[in-house]
This record gives structure tokens, C-alpha cells and sequence, in this order.
């Protein structure tokens, strides 16, 4: 029977760039300046990484296919590397990878690396891929804005919500999101914005205006990781140990048939099921003390509440408004700003996640640093990415934690 990687794997280092428009920097410098971080913070030497994994969505326009770019930018000592994608879980994906070959005792140090240049593109969003036989056949007219805008929909017609209802809690989250970030300075954007300007903002796709959405950004954000007895050799004392990893992708079911409502995402609750389980969570409600979440849209953070069984099914848009989910809610969350306005560099978006509970567990936040539910800091943190539509996505699951002495 799978026993999972429960404290079986910690994080020696974190490290990340500054997110934003980077004109002065390419993918290696920003690559370099994000290991640096987690080199010192490791405090090891580059000859200790055993392997290592590249997480970059779009290639052509930055880094290139394979995972060369990584290893010639930070010198590393001729190890194995490997370059990933999945969406925009592609930085989670990284670190599974890291992680899941250290538990195995494949190598001792892994380093996981994320990183996007999307800025240099000249594109105000995405820019366009080649598109291949899924894109043309399944999704030839679809929009990341226009897929979400009907999630909104969707979710408002099943629970029994007025748009204007629907859409002031959409604008709480956007509002919450700007102010955390204004504690970053790492963040992309950090102005604080009131509901009302996301409410008259220009409209991008019904119901969801320009402030409902998330930008792009350059940056990046990368993880050493060891096992707790390397750690301990390292004389690394407060550690963060990886909890659990998990990972749900669509079948197709939701573009096949119509038992999917299109109000909520199949894959997040089944990536957060299999993450409790593994993690020992019993209640997440009460357990978990902070969350990094896929605020792609408004819209996608709300609904996610529910997906990962933090609110109960409908009632997501009373939490909000109620704060449950501000920076001095039950459960704070996007405590960074989230891809809102820490910024999403896709490659690099999971990582972030990751960096933001780091240092949050280890106290290290600064002036964001949150005090827990003990009043002594922050005991379990949760990542959620989701790459793709919501008819046809990645979820993946991360829980963090220190790592019992």
C-alpha cells in the first residue's frame, strides 16, 4: 500500500525574483537571481544539487524547449535536469518532480526552478502558442477570460445569485488581494483599489472587468529540497517538511456530456481529497492556516473556496464578504497578492505559492507575517494551482508544514 510523502521530504532553501515587467533581465538573470535566495538560504554549495527540474510554460517566447537554458544559467555540476509543463500548475509540477525524486532516494538534493518572460512579448496577456489537434478540434474560439466568465454564470444560476450580488464579492477579492500586496515588495502591482473602481471597470468578458483579472509578469521562483536527515546535517533546524503533493487532471468529461453544470471545477476537490488524506488533515477548515490559491479571476478564487471544502457549497460568496478569507480572516488567503497582484508568470506561479508559505511557517514574512491560529505563527499552509479551463484543467494540491522536532 502507497504510503505517501508525508515528512519524507523539507525545503532546505526558497528563493524568488521580483515579479513584474522586467525589461532589464532575461529568463537566466531572473533565473539566477531566484537561486541565489535559495542557495544562501540552503546554505550549500551549487556542487550538492544532485538533479534538477525546469518548469517554463512558454517556451518559444523565453527559454527554450529543453532544460539547458537552467543548467548554463546557474552553472550547475553537470547533473541530470529535466524540463516540465502542465499548464499553469507547470511550477507545482517542477517541485512534484524534485520532491517526489527525493522521497524515493533517487538523489539526496533536488532543486526545483519556475520561470517565465512574458513581458518582451509586446502582448498585453498571453501570447499566442502554436496551436496542436486539441486546441483546434475541442477549443478553436475559447478565451481564458470568456471560460471563466462562464464559470461566474454558471455558479450564479446554480446557487441563485444576482450578477450585481455575485459580482460585489468578486470585487472584494480583488480589493483584498491589492491591499495584501501593498506589504510585498516583490509584487507586481501594489496599489490599493476600492470595489468600486472593480466595478466600473472596462469590461473584459461579462461579468468579469479588467480588475477582476490577473496580468502577466516576469519572474521566478525555485526550492531546494533534501530529506529531513540531510537537513539536520546541514544544521538547518526550523524546517518545513512537504506534507503532500497531489495532482487531479480532467478526463474529458466535462467537454463530453452534461453531468458536468460548468459551476465549479471536477479536479480541485479530488486533488484536495487526496491531499487531506495524505497530509492527515481531518479538518481543513480548522487546520489549515493560510492558503495560496489560483486567483486567475475573481470569479476562480471564489469558486475555489468550495472546490477544496472551505466554505460550504453556495454560501462562498458570504464568506467573502464577511472576510473570512482577509488577512486578518479565519483563513487568510493571497497574503502575497496572489497571481493578482504578486503576478503570474506561469512557470514560476506555483513556486511563488510556495515561497509565500515558506517563509510565513518559518516567520520570515516580514511585515505581512501572519501570527496563526495559535497566535505563534502559522502551522499548515495550503498551494492550489489550476492550469487550463475549467472544463478542461490541472488541479494540484500542496500542504505545508513544519516538520515535527
Amino acid at each position: 500500500m502507497k504510503s505517501g510523502i508525508k515528512d519524507k521530504v523539507v525545503i532546505a532553501g526558497m528563493g524568488c525574483s521580483r515579479f513584474g515587467e522586467r525589461w532589464d533581465c532575461g529568463p537566466d538573470d531572473l533565473m539566477v537571481e531566484a537561486f541565489n535566495e535559495a542557495l544562501l538560504d540552503a546554505r550549500i554549495g551549487r556542487d550538492q544539487i544532485e538533479a534538477a527540474w525546469l518548469g517554463v510554460f512558454f517556451d518559444e517566447q523565453n527559454t527554450g524547449k529543453s532544460s539547458l537554458p537552467m543548467s548554463i544559467a546557474l552553472r550547475l555540476p553537470n547533473i541530470p535536469t529535466t524540463r516540465v509543463e502542465n499548464l499553469c500548475a507547470t511550477g507545482t509540477e517542477a517541485l512534484r518532480g524534485a520532491v517526489y525524486a527525493v522521497a524515493a532516494g533517487a538523489c539526496e538534493i533536488a532543486l526545483a526552478m519556475g520561470v517565465e518572460k512574458l513581458k518582451d512579448t509586446g502582448f498585453g496577456g498571453l501570447p499566442e502558442r502554436t496551436k496542436g489537434t486539441f486546441e483546434d478540434l475541442y477549443l478553436p474560439t475559447s478565451t481564458a477570460p470568456g471560460a471563466f466568465a462562464q464559470l461566474a454564470s454558471a455558479y450564479a444560476e446554480r446557487y441563485g445569485y444576482s450578477m450585481p450580488d455575485l459580482k460585489r464579492a468578486m470585487a472584494h477579492i480583488s480589493v483584498k488581494s491589492h491591499e495584501n500586496a501593498t506589504r510585498n515588495p516583490k509584487a507586481h502591482l501594489r496599489n490599493r483599489i476600492t470595489e468600486q473602481q472593480v466595478l466600473e471597470s472596462m469590461p473584459i468578458s461579462y461579468p468579469l472587468g479588467v480588475l477582476d483579472c490577473c496580468g502577466v509578469s516576469d519572474g521566478a521562483a525555485c526550492a531546494i529540497v533534501t530529506t529531513p536527515e540531510v537537513a539536520r546535517r546541514l544544521g538547518l533546524r526550523d524546517v518545513v517538511a512537504v506534507k503532500a503533493l497531489q495532482l487531479a487532471a480532467s478526463n474529458g468529461v466535462e467537454m463530453g456530456h452534461q453531468s458536468w453544470d460548468g459551476s465549479h471545477t471536477l479536479t480541485t476537490p479530488l486533488a484536495a481529497q487526496r491531499a487531506y488524506a495524505e497530509a492527515g488533515i481531518q479538518n481543513p477548515r480548522e487546520q489549515i492556516d493560510l492558503i495560496e490559491v489560483h486567483d486567475c479571476f475573481s470569479i476562480t478564487e471564489l469558486v475555489l473556496m468550495e472546490d477544496l471544502g472551505l466554505s460550504d457549497m453556495g454560501r462562498s460568496p458570504h464568506d467573502v464578504l464577511d472576510g473570512r478569507y482577509d488577512r486578518d480572516g479565519a483563513i487568510p488567503c493571497q497574503i502575497d497578492g496572489g497571481l493578482k497582484c504578486f503576478g503570474h508568470p506561469i512557470g514560476a506561479t506555483g513556486l511563488r505559492m510556495a515561497y509565500e508559505i515558506y517563509l510565513q511557517l518559518l516567520g520570515r514574512a516580514g511585515e505581512r507575517q501572519l501570527r496563526g491560529r495559535s497566535g505563534n505563527g502559522p502551522a499548515f499552509g495550503l498551494t492550489h494551482n489550476l492550469g487550463g479551463i475549467p472544463n478542461r484543467n490541472i488541479a494540484s494540491v500542496s500542504i505545508l508544514g513544519l516538520l515535527a522536532a
